[in-house]
Order: C-alpha cells, then structure tokens, then sequence
C-alpha cells in the first residue's frame, strides 16, 4: 500500500482560512450587530436570520462559524444564544471589546464580507464568484489560462490527498466515475489499488486538457502498475449540472458539493444516484461541519473561504445524508477522516 504522506498540512490550510473567519467576526459585530441582537435573549435560527436579513447560505456560515468561536451557542431550546463570552461584544458589557475589535471594523475584507453575508453573495457576480458555472453562460472553468492555474493551484493538495483516499474507499473489480475530477489524482490513484478496474474522469474540456498532462506524468513516476493506469482511463467532457452521466459501480464527489447551495446540492445527489449501477456507492470527500452545527473552527472557517469564491458552503452530515436519503440511496454511517481536516462519507444503491 503506497503509504499516506506525514506530517498532514492542514494548519497551512487552517492559517490561510482564519482569515475569512476574522472578517465573519467583524461583519458579525460591526455591520450586522449580531451581539446586540442576541443580548435581548436567544433567538431561533429562522427568527435570527429574518431579524438580520439573511438567506439561509450566508446564515449557515455565519452562525456555526461564531458557536465554533465559542462566541455563541445552542440552547436547550435549539435557539441561538450569547455565551459569556460572546458578551463581552456588546456594548452594555462592562468591560467589552466592541472598541477594540473596531479599530478594524473598516477593514476592506470585513466591509466586502458584511456586503456577501447580506446580498447572498458579491453585488457584482465576476467580482466573486471565482470558478463556478453561472446560470445558462459558460463556465469560467472553460477558459484555458484560468483552468490550468486553478486547476494546478488544487493539484498539490490532490496529490497529498488522493493516496489516502484511494486506501479508504471500496477495492472492486468495475468501473468508477470521478465528477468534476479536476487533476484526475483520485482516480488515478484508485485505478493503481484497483488494478482490473476502469475509470471516466468527467469534467469541464479545458479542466481535462490539464488532467490528461497530470496523468503523462503519473504514468511516467515508475511506481509499480503507474504505466498501465493511463490505458483505463476515459476523458469525457461535459457539464454535471446537465448532462447525461455514464453508468458506474462507484462514483466519487471530491470537494464537489461545496461549490453549490442546498438546491443544486440535492439535485446532484439525484443525478449521481441515477448514474450508480444498483449495489453501487456513492462517495464523499470533503470537510464537514459538527451536525450540531457548532464547528469545527477550521472548517466554518473554510466554510467563510467557500462563501467568498463559490455559490456553496461547507455543509455537515447530516445534510449529505439528508440528500442521500431524498435520492433513495440508502446512507451508512461511516465516517473515516482522511487528513487537511477532510474526510469520507458514502452511501449505497439498492440492488
């Protein structure tokens, strides 16, 4: 078994991050008045959200990531509430830091988060939605230059990753469909453990240009069986919002739902569950929140990040099992913790 590479580098990916968690904090104090709000007394999630004029997207970033802070919490009543802690951000407080976190409250990242939280988003779409398909038009994935250097940035992480994953999910004889596979790392990866196995790694064309020259040099590392993965592996381009998916014995979702709001996320679970062959799995690679939805600080944080650049967020468990279940698959319990504060989760299909 090719070994999983030591030491795992999520705090560099946590460091990163905690950026966006500290501009969800300053809009949270200073532009939303979250603290004053609560001071009154715990107030339901949908209460909350109507009281301060969020959607449900920008209300489940802010809210898991300030319980992950310690800053609130949720009460017996399931309602959100100040902690001690969290008091010493409203005014009435004595002593309170309501100064002192207001020496950066005009920050130009706090003001712009402030901005998405309450329009769901930027005002202006190209200004941040970075990678992701909008509406009707093309996908900004579909420009050659911007493709390869996203593509790229993401391949360091794949390679770290896709060894691990490829150890956890199922070993079998059949065919795996890797959606939105990006550098195509994971499948390659499992086609090198699955040795009789076959794989269609399906993304946007020019995404795919860079996977087949990723896969040249995978096939060219001389590690045993890496020479022959290129010859089980089909490039399909297209659009997983639309069109036809292959039939397959497993298919895998890494970092994929989190680009999407709730809706497009349960319609890709239907669509991915009519693609599985019956028996087949459904796989989940990504960072999930606590199905309390009170952390973990570094994923609300990574949470913030994906609020910023894409349509999604992070969601928990209990969400993807959720869809899971509305797509008639049938959700296992498992949860196996891969490493970048990432893990698996999967489901079956009925024979």
């Amino acid at each position: 078994m090719f070994n999983a590479p030591l030491p795992d580098p999520a705090p560099i990916t946590r460091h990163l991050r905690a950026m966006f968690g500290s501009r969800l904090l300053l809009a949270a104090v200073h532009h939303l008045n979250v603290f004053e709000t609560l001071s009154a007394g715990p107030l339901s999630l949908p209460d909350l959200s109507r009281t301060l004029g969020l959607n449900e997207r920008p209300a489940m970033t802010l809210f898991p990531a300030l319980c992950a802070m310690e800053l609130l919490q949720w009460d017996e009543a399931g309602r959100l509430a100040l902690t001690d802690l969290g008091r010493f951000l409203t005014v009435d407080h004595v002593p309170n830091l309501t100064g002192y976190t207001g020496l950066e409250k005009d920050d130009p990242g706090a003001l712009e988060m402030a901005v998405r939280l309450k329009n769901d988003g930027p005002l202006q779409t190209d200004e941040g939605i970075s990678f992701v398909k909008e509406g009707e038009g093309p996908s900004p994935m579909d420009d050659p230059e911007l493709s390869r250097k996203f593509t790229l940035g993401l391949a360091g992480r794949a390679r770290h990753l896709s060894p691990i994953v490829a150890a956890n999910i199922s070993k079998r004889e059949g065919h795996l469909l890797d959606v939105a596979g990006g550098t195509g790392f994971y499948t390659y990866e499992w086609l090198l453990a699955n040795p009789t196995s076959t794989a269609t790694l399906f993304d946007r064309p020019a995404v795919l240009a860079v996977s087949a020259e990723l896969l040249d040099e995978f096939s060219r590392s001389g590690r045993p069986g890496a020479a022959q993965v290129k010859e089980r592996v089909t490039f399909m381009p297209g659009d997983m919002l639309t069109d036809e998916l292959p039939q397959t014995d497993l298919l895998l979702a890494a970092s994929l739902f989190h680009d999407w709001p709730t809706p497009t996320c349960q319609a890709l679970a239907t669509r991915f569950a009519a693609a599985l062959r019956p028996g087949g799995e459904l796989w989940v690679h990504d960072a999930f929140l606590n199905d309390t939805l009170d952390g973990p600080l570094a994923v609300t944080d990574y949470s913030a990040q994906l609020f910023w650049v894409t349509k999604g967020r992070c969601y928990s468990r209990a969400e993807y099992r959720s869809w899971f279940a509305g797509a008639s698959l049938e959700p296992t319990p498992t949860t196996i913790p891969t490493q970048l504060d990432y893990g698996l989760i999967w489901a079956r299909k009925p024979l």
